[in-house]
């Protein structure tokens, strides 16, 4: 199976190149932006050696499905998906904090609450609490945007005070936050899902703010499986869990946390094939559509047809 590592298109008009963890960002004409979400996989805020095939794919159409889902409550970037590993939008200029928002006493929030720690990001959470218990209702725990390392948590009243973003907007990246959540909900409750947790970016166009980025996919949230979820709270064991946390479990149990002087295990073709065929699966279960696998040979040869195509006709309109 073939997976993309990394791409070095030359666009037409093409004024910047950004390489992420995961995609692979090209700027054009200084209006458009085109990313590829290539088949890197990253844990630990790590890039794996290993690429993952159809990974990228995966990502790109379940975010496309949710982003077009969503588009009623507030408006998002895309232009044009012209192929299955690209989306290309309006370039927007985001705000410096990411929107997590957890309906679930899960993952980091978890970590801080068992520490002993009663209030997450300024939100303060009550006593007697278990690991992925139902929170009374959701909660907005935010983090710093970074450049480059760890993200980290903030509250409400630290990102007013310094200034990071207005209050006007803050209170719409909020009500849009728990609007979104709210829907996310409702279609992973059709599928037989719990939407645990998520993360959204928005940014702005002039004084309009436009969610960007990814939503709703197993590496932006975690999922757990609607049915024996009350059993399984009750009997203290662990949740059916549907998200990337497999492949972070498999580098735990191999030595590896991302700490100094912590070594990547090796990634045997058994395994990577393992990973996408996990992909694959996460997306007809948070879809509920089949995943058509494209085969052909030369994708990167694919994606640059596809591209050159639609920014020919975004930029002629």
């Amino acid at each position: 199976m073939k997976a993309i590592r990394e791409t070095n298109f030359n666009f037409p008009k093409q004024n910047n190149f950004y390489k992420g963890k995961v995609r692979d960002v090209y700027t054009i004409d200084h209006r458009l932006m085109a990313m590829v979400v290539t088949d890197r996989i990253s844990a630990f805020d790590v890039v794996l050696p290993e690429a993952i095939p159809f990974k990228g794919q995966v990502l790109n159409q379940i975010a496309a499905k949710f982003l077009k889902a969503t588009a009623d409550i507030v408006p998002n970037w895309v232009l044009s998906v012209p192929d299955e590993m690209v989306t290309i939008g309006r370039i927007c200029e985001p705000f410096k904090v990411e929107m997590v928002i957890r309906g679930y006493l899960a993952g980091h929030a978890w970590r801080e609450y068992s520490a002993g720690k009663r209030s997450v990001c300024g939100v303060s959470l009550p006593d007697g609490l278990k690991e992925n218990d139902k929170l009374p209702q959701p909660i907005i725990t935010p983090t710093t945007k970074a450049a480059v390392g760890h993200d980290e948590d903030i509250s409400r009243e630290e990102i007013l005070a310094k200034g990071i973003v207005s209050i006007s907007d803050y209170d719409k990246l909020e009500e849009y936050t728990h609007a979104l959540y709210q829907r996310g909900t409702e279609m992973a409750a059709e599928r037989g899902l719990i939407l645990v947790d998520t993360k959204y970016e928005f940014g702005k166009v002039g004084e309009e703010i436009y969610l960007i980025d990814e939503i709703h996919t197993p590496d932006s949230s975690r999922y757990f499986y609607a049915e024996g979820y009350l059993e399984r709270q009750e009997s203290g064991e662990a949740q059916k869990q549907l998200s990337k946390e497999f492949v972070r479990k498999w580098l735990i149990e191999n030595g590896f946390q991302g700490k100094d002087g912590q070594v990547v295990p090796q990634m045997n073709e058994e395994l990577v094939e393992s990973i996408s065929a996990r992909y694959i699966e996460l997306f007809e279960q948070i879809t509920g559509d089949e995943f058509i696998k494209n085969t052909q040979d030369d994708i990167q040869e694919r994606i640059e047809k596809n591209v050159l195509q639609s920014i020919e006709e975004l930029l002629s309109v």
